[in-house]
């Protein structure tokens, strides 16, 4: 990529928080190559609205939400009410972030076992644990916040009961600040250590009918809180009952996009870029008809015995080609 790029600026050490989520040394790189506008990615400050905020009153463009819809969305808890007040469900579980470990026990107690632990901020799967006992949770509970706090600088946590055996589901929408359109779905059911590693579009378990009322829902949510962008908003769904639960929202483009692009023959890149520009959208909801189906594999190189993440030394590498065929690395 930095090869690729027209020009390359050193923002700092290798320490993230020195350079990669330094808001001074990007605006700094942003003015001194004269930029006009910054696309935030999909890590680091990508869903900071302090961020996009700071890029704004540096009169450049925020290629993203405005930082008020990121400070609704990007926040679990704050999303948790948001979709309630749209009439979306969500998971039975806290109705505001817990910083209190008695209130915390107490709601654990209240809601049912087996629980799940989450961080308020981020995402990723950080800071995530699931107690099957009070035990469990008593053990589980500071571990989560340490994890929150180190990852993303806030150990503020929510909770959620857990769904058995639900499937995950991502609905994918396109908003100009109005209107919001959706690209269908993605399901990435398959995961490990609660990193998506298997990414399909659409989704081979959800009848037509269910798919239309998962969609209808994420562009009412969206359209609630007038978000610009590319989104997407996660789900649970629960196919012995039927029923689905919104989860949380990613306010910013996910890696595993091009699943969504390869169906429908559309850049989100592109879209994001053109509404961040004043353009709107290239295409309408009923522009949109899934071609075919599109499947996203992560791979993940590790060591026996413990699986501890690390390639050791790749000595052969052949990239996979032909047609049908995308590559991201």
């Amino acid at each position: 990529a930095v090869k690729m790029a027209d020009e390359a600026v050193n923002i700092g050490p290798p320490m993230a928080s020195k350079s990669y989520l330094n808001i001074a040394n990007i605006l700094k790189a942003a003015a001194d190559t004269g930029a006009d506008a910054v696309h935030p990615g999909y890590g680091f400050l990508a869903e900071n609205a302090d961020f996009a905020d700071a890029v704004e009153a540096a009169g450049l463009i925020w290629v993203g939400p405005k930082g008020s819809a990121i400070r609704v969305m990007g926040d679990k808890v704050a999303a948790r009410v948001a979709a309630q007040s749209a009439g979306v469900p969500v998971v039975p579980g806290s109705d505001g972030r817990i910083d209190d470990p008695d209130q915390a026990r107490a709601l654990a107690l209240k809601i049912g076992f087996p629980v799940m632990i989450k961080a308020a901020a981020g995402g990723g799967g950080r800071g995530i644990r699931i107690a099957q006992d009070i035990e469990e949770f008593d053990r589980l509970l500071p571990q989560a916040s340490a994890e929150a706090k180190a990852a993303f600088g806030d150990g503020g946590l929510y909770m959620e009961k857990v769904i058995a055996r639900a499937r995950h589901i991502e609905v994918q929408i396109l908003g100009d600040g109005t209107d919001v359109i959706h690209c269908f779905e993605r399901e990435c059911s398959l995961q490990r250590r609660r990193q998506k590693v298997w990414e399909e579009a659409p989704s081979a378990a959800l009848p037509q009918a269910m798919r239309e009322q998962l969609c209808a829902s994420a562009v009412a949510l969206a359209k609630a809180v007038q978000y610009r962008g590319a989104g997407t908003l996660e789900y649970l769904y629960d196919d012995a009952s039927g029923a689905f639960y919104f989860i949380e929202m990613n306010t910013r483009l996910q890696v595993e996009h091009p699943v969504t692009e390869s169906i429908f023959g559309q850049d989100l890149v592109r879209e994001q870029i053109r509404v961040a520009a004043g353009l709107g959208l290239s295409f309408t909801q009923e522009d949109l008809k899934i071609n075919g189906h599109s499947i996203e594999v992560r791979i993940n190189a590790e060591r026996l015995p413990n699986f501890a993440p690390c390639p050791g030394k790749i000595t052969q590498y052949h990239a996979p080609g032909g047609l049908g065929v995308r590559m991201d690395s």
